[in-house]
Order: C-alpha cells, then sequence, then structure tokens
C-alpha cells in the first residue's frame, strides 16, 4: 500500500511546450517536454546553460505560462485554474531561488511570516508557524537577524523556512545551491533531504551540477536543446548514459583528457562497494597488472563508495581480459570505453 501511494504521480508535464516572442522572431525555449514525477520523489532537471531548465520550473507553477501542452498537478490541468484555485495551488508549490529572494526590511521571522500573511492565516497560527519551521531549519537563534546579517547558507534556509510556511506537498528549488559553496551545499542538500523524508514532500531540483543530482536525488531529467535527452532513476543514468548530453554532465572533464585516451580503457562504476575495501590495489597486485588512472571522480558516502573511475588497460589484451574478469568478479559495474564524449 505505501509503495503504491509513493508512485502516485504528483506532477505530470505532459506535451509541454514554450514560445516566447522576441524583436528577432519567435525562440523556442521548450519543446514537447514529458516528465512524471511521483510522490515522495527527489527529482532532478539538469541541464548546461540555456538548456530551459528555468523555464520549465516556472511553467511548473505558472510563473509562466505554457504555449502548449499540459502541467497536470494530482490530475488536474493547472493552466485551467483562475483567481482562489490558483492561489490555492501556488501554496501547495513552494519554490526557493539561487538568489534567496528574502525581502531585505525584514527579519528572518518577518520574511517566514509574510508567506502565510499572503495566505490570509490569523497571526497566531502564524507566529507558531514560523518558530516551528525557524527550529525545523535550524535558525532559531536568528529570528531576528535581518538578511544583511545572515550568511548566504542562512538565507537559504529562511527561504527555505518560508517556502514550507503553507505547508506545501511540493517544494521547487531553482538552482538553490548554485551561490554557495560546497560545504553550506551538502548541508542544504541534507536539509532537503530530511524535509522530503521526515515531512514527505516531494522536491524538484532544477541545478547545473551533476554532483548534486548524484548526491540527493532518485530520478532524474537531463535536458537538451529545449528537450528531454533521458530520463530515468539516478543509478541507471548514471552506469549506463545513453546520450552525448548525459556523457557530457558525468563526464565534466571529458574533453580535457579526451586527447590523452587512444587506447583501451575500463569503465568502473562503484555505487555500493565499501569506502575502505582498495579494490584497485588487490586487482593490481592479483592480476600484475600497471594500469594509468585517466579519471577519477569519487566520494565517500556514509562509508559507501560512490562514483566512477577510467583505467587505461595494459596493452597485452591477456592481460587485459584478466582485469575485466577480476573487477567484475568483485561485484563492479564496468565497460569499455573508447571516449568520453
Amino acid at each position: 500500500m505505501e509503495e503504491n501511494k509513493k508512485n502516485k504521480p504528483v506532477v505530470e508535464i505532459v506535451g509541454l511546450g514554450k514560445t516566447f516572442d522576441t524583436k528577432n522572431g519567435p525562440v523556442r525555449a521548450l519543446d514537447d517536454i514529458n516528465i512524471q514525477v511521483n510522490e515522495g520523489d527527489i527529482f532532478g532537471i539538469i541541464g548546461m546553460s540555456g538548456a530551459g531548465k528555468s523555464t520549465l520550473v516556472r511553467c511548473m507553477n505558472l510563473l509562466e505560462r505554457p504555449t502548449e501542452g499540459q502541467v497536470l498537478v494530482d490530475g488536474q490541468d493547472i493552466a485551467q485554474l483562475s483567481g482562489p484555485d490558483l492561489r490555492t495551488m501556488r501554496y501547495a508549490m513552494g519554490m526557493i531561488f539561487q538568489q534567496f529572494n528574502l525581502l531585505e526590511q525584514r527579519t528572518a521571522r518577518k520574511n517566514i511570516l509574510f508567506a502565510m500573511e499572503i495566505a490570509g492565516k490569523s497571526k497566531e497560527e502564524a507566529e507558531a508557524r514560523a518558530d516551528e519551521l525557524l527550529e525545523l531549519v535550524g535558525l532559531s537563534d536568528r529570528a531576528d537577524s535581518y538578511p544583511s546579517q545572515l550568511s548566504g547558507g542562512q538565507k537559504q534556509r529562511v527561504a527555505i523556512a518560508r517556502a514550507l510556511a503553507n505547508r506545501p506537498r511540493v517544494l521547487l528549488c531553482d538552482e538553490a545551491t548554485s551561490a554557495l559553496d560546497p560545504s553550506t551545499t551538502r548541508q542544504i542538500l541534507t536539509l532537503l533531504k530530511d524535509i522530503n523524508r521526515n515531512l514527505g514532500i516531494t522536491v524538484i531540483i532544477i541545478t547545473h551540477e551533476m554532483s548534486v543530482v548524484e548526491e540527493i536525488c532518485n530520478r532524474v531529467a537531463i535536458i537538451d536543446k529545449s528537450h528531454i535527452a533521458e530520463q530515468g532513476r539516478v543509478e541507471d543514468i548514471f552506469t549506463n548514459p545513453r546520450t552525448d548530453i548525459a556523457k557530457r554532465m558525468i563526464f565534466p572533464e571529458g574533453e580535457a583528457i579526451r586527447g590523452q585516451v587512444g587506447k583501451r580503457c575500463l569503465r568502473i562504476v562503484f555505487d555500493g562497494s565499501s569506502s575502505f575495501d582498495p579494490v584497485v590495489s588487490r586487482m593490481i597486485l592479483e592480476c600484475k597488472a600497471m594500469v594509468n588512472i585517466m579519471y577519477a571522480d569519487m566520494k565517500n558516502i556514509e562509508g559507501i563508495a560512490r562514483g566512477q573511475m577510467v583505467i587505461q588497460l595494459p596493452e597485452d589484451m591477456a592481460l587485459a581480459s584478466k582485469v575485466i574478469t577480476y573487477l567484475r568478479s568483485e561485484g563492479l559495474k564496468v565497460e569499455e570505453v573508447s571516449d568520453f564524449v
């Protein structure tokens, strides 16, 4: 029963297109976008700058009106809503932005209160909710601080609290960590995971950073030149990217090192091995094979190795086959690659 509930679609994008009229003629920002976000997902939408991802997230809550297609929330076409019904839908979809968008003349607490004032909540209810959310995001001691007195990470925590004020079912995050340093980014992503897990809020993350998707998302859509190039479970796309854009996102340094790779190379995917298991070192000793590491992007997440490595195989065919066989026997996913893109 719980699994069926979790797989229930919350947001569905069907045949969505968006065209902007400019002085130089029409510009096609989105074309035939089809996405399904299920209840409980942390769904990533990733793409290069200008791919159309920010336009897509703005179409999800009608900050931009699609030119064609549908945005369904709980099966209802939100383009058909107006007035109070549209406002109610927007309360159900909280949004946070790259630049925080806080009111500089209001304290952290009053920024959160503002969202509930607009929604017509009573003063008592709003104040209790604001205090609850300040505690949730770890800022109870900064309730009376103004944005200018807060760090970037603290500002984003206030923005998250404000987005949660009216108890949304979906949280839209438009490049929410792009203005933050790596340490603060990890803290914000941990907070978003906790909100998803503990409050049951579906999270949609717009980003250009594959590391964000790897860290937090369970499903992802890759947008390229106004189209969805590839989508599915993060681990499936990470281990077996099918499109050129997916490979470029996964191998961000591919162009820089392409010229160094001319012989047989092996891509090793680590998605469950212990971080403390020196499997590559053991392979070198067991197979008596020297290998060059051409690329590595590894993370230790709660004691589990996550990431990938590309090694250059020995020229000896039999020895190269021995290396491949050994790594597969250790339960690692491996594939031969001749290039990164």
